[in-house]
């Protein structure tokens, strides 16, 4: 990189952002009573308002907290960062696979043979260096907001930990961890996955990287490798798609051998996964493949050929069913879509650099990762991958393509696409339940250094007044009435938005509250006791907005056991949704919400349709009529 692009680049990273900041007290407590009052009954709500006022009163306890929190802002670059990631990652102790990692589903690909295969898995794994190479050169041009306040700077430093972090498990909390000595002397490699065994496969030989052929001869060598049924060890894998506790328990027995504690250092240092799998002998329908990436299908398929805790996971099926699989607590969905974005263009726009033979060297072969195993362990195999059967077999995906109508239209209403699909999310789950329940919407906080994310809590007053509004079967309603509810409902969503991207909304800054009280040993406050507190953190309704600009989609499974996860992609004439639940909670069917959420974008669309015909009309009848009537003044 020449001095002058060095010099551009570091001037770049230090244009500082400002901090996140800590919004004022009685805002958040009033943004939170007024969250929460139409989803909790009456009685109820009394008295969390009686407890929310004590809590904020003056020379109260939440201006002791506040104070602190100011405090903490002042010493640290982001106050919430590490309450965040705790409270939304590492504490939690479910497993990462459909709970917590979120899946890119490339389209389906035509291998003719394993040959084809592993060329696509060569050019993955070339594109993954190239897109390494400008991270690590800081030359990454730096995101700009879209959409709501377009245009700010944001932070860039969730990049930086795409190929460097792991997330080690822990009997109460896992760890994050990143590598920070990129240009150090362990040569790099990547982990390549095939019939639930790993081997290391070497991204350079003699300092020079491997080109696109050699590494197509590696990966031939691998799979020829893990053909070998004498050499086949069980597969360890399954424990990483365990419960957290679940694995770092089993990770305990496993590091008191030394074999086994060289093949986990191996793995916790590579760059990224690139799983090899079977064919899935399964229908590669949108719902399936999305099924596939979430769990691999199990341990009889390909739920085995994996490693949950890297970050990174490329999947090619030998059946073409291929994607990305991605430890959430180290970055955000958009950092992944980069990445895949990046990775998908260099795979169809340059052309196979597939290089002479003359210029291949002979490399030794990849190494397998070895394995000690005793009843013992084999016994902990089983369980997870009885567990993770379980997981499996629960999991209920719905991925549904909206072809009506998409951003174009929603645009012509002169609404924002995202506020619309929200309050469509909630016409749907009305239409579902009878009610409103507690909605999670992420929401980025990149203006800020080291920004993550924070809540758009979307079942807002508004959008009940709405939803009410279009399923009441007793009042009808008139079209200007439904229409005016819907503007506010969106208005409401959009002003909640930019609340949030500016670091304005509640939830973490009740967070922090919480934790600092925590810190100060001192008695848990009243306001986080309270049951309306619990209740508006069980999201429900888990969603988000995945745009992409090449062709694939990302999914989710819900956050709770009664929950859905509603993950959205608004294109300019269509809009993908990938709705999931699990079969085991009656309350929930992903099949029953996707067919009311057709129902409601259809009858939302008509609704506008006939306002504007109606406007026009009124528009042209006024032009018609000769002379205004004047007064008689």
């Amino acid at each position: 990189m020449p001095i002058m692009e060095k010099e551009a680049a570091r001037e770049r990273d230090s244009q500082v952002l400002p901090k996140v900041p800590v919004p004022p007290l009685k805002q958040t407590l009033d943004t939170y009573l007024k969250c929460v009052q139409h989803l909790v009954k009456e009685e109820q709500f009394r008295k969390t308002k009686a407890v929310v006022e004590k809590f904020g009163a003056p020379g109260g306890v939440g201006e002791v907290l506040q104070k602190k929190l100011l405090e903490r802002r002042e010493k640290t670059n982001n106050w919430v960062y590490d309450y965040w990631l705790e409270d939304m990652y590492l504490n939690n102790r479910l497993a990462l696979p459909v709970n917590s990692s979120p899946v890119m589903v490339f389209p389906k690909q035509t291998f003719r043979d394993q040959k084809d295969a592993l060329r696509f898995a060569a050019r993955i794994i070339r594109g993954v260096l190239d897109y390494k190479a400008l991270i690590d050169a800081r030359a990454l041009p730096v995101d700009f907001a879209r959409g709501q306040l377009a245009g700010t700077p944001l932070c860039m430093e969730q990049y930086y930990r795409l190929f460097t972090s792991y997330r080690y498990p822990g009997l109460k909390t896992d760890a994050l961890k990143v590598q920070m000595n990129a240009a150090s002397s362990v040569p790099e490699h990547i982990i390549v996955a095939c019939k639930d065994q790993f081997f290391v496969l070497d991204v350079a030989a003699n300092s020079k990287q491997l080109n696109e052929t050699e590494i197509f001869s590696q990966l031939e060598k691998i799979l020829k490798m893990s053909e070998n049924a004498e050499e086949r060890l069980p597969p360890f894998g399954l424990l990483t798609s365990d419960g957290r506790t679940e694995w770092a328990q089993a990770r305990d027995v496993l590091t008191k051998d030394q074999t086994n504690r060289d093949s986990l250092a191996l793995i916790e240092s590579c760059i990224c996964l690139v799983c090899l799998d079977e064919p899935s002998r399964l229908e590669p329908r949108d719902t399936t493949r999305a099924l596939l990436m979430l769990h691999g299908g199990g341990r009889e398929k390909n739920g085995a050929n994996r490693w949950y805790d890297k970050s990174m996971q490329f999947v090619v099926g030998m059946d073409g069913i291929c994607g990305v699989v991605c430890e959430h607590s180290a970055f955000e969905g958009i950092v992944l879509v980069q990445c895949s974005e990046y990775v998908m263009k260099y795979i169809t726009g340059t052309p196979s650099k597939m290089a002479a033979a003359s210029s291949v060297r002979q490399l030794p072969p990849p190494k397998r990762l070895l394995w000690k195993c005793n009843a013992h362990i084999h016994g902990l195999l089983t369980a997870s991958g009885d567990r993770l059967q379980k997981l499996v077999n629960n999991l209920d995906m719905d991925v549904f393509k909206f072809n009506t109508y998409g951003k174009d239209f929603i645009k012509k209403q002169k609404m924002s696409p995202d506020a619309f699909i929200q309050v469509a999310l909630q016409l749907a789950f009305f239409k579902c339940r009878g009610r409103l329940v507690s909605t999670y919407e992420s929401a980025s906080i990149r203006r800020f250094q080291e920004g993550r994310v924070d809540n758009i809590r979307s079942a807002t007053p508004e959008a009940l007044a709405f939803v009410q509004s279009m399923t009441d079967e007793r009042v009808t309603f008139t079209d200007s009435e439904k229409m005016k509810r819907l503007r506010d409902a969106i208005n409401a969503q959009t002003s909640y938005t930019i609340a949030a991207i500016t670091g304005m909304a509640i939830d973490n800054h009740l967070l922090g509250l919480l934790r600092i009280s925590k810190e100060l040993n001192m008695e848990k406050p009243e306001i986080f006791c309270d049951e309306t507190f619990a209740a508006s953190n069980h999201f429900i309704l888990s969603t988000s907005q995945v745009p992409t600009t090449v062709e694939m989609f990302c999914c989710y499974g819900p956050v709770v056991t009664n929950g859905y996860g509603a993950c959205y992609n608004p294109q300019s004439d269509h809009i993908l949704f990938c709705v999931s639940s699990f079969w085991e909670n009656t309350e929930t069917s992903s099949a029953v919400y996707v067919k009311a959420l057709n129902e409601g974008l259809l009858e939302i669309r008509d609704l506008c349709n006939r306002s504007s015909a109606a406007a026009s009309k009124s528009a042209s009848s006024g032009r018609g009529a000769g002379p205004p009537h004047k007064s008689g003044k």
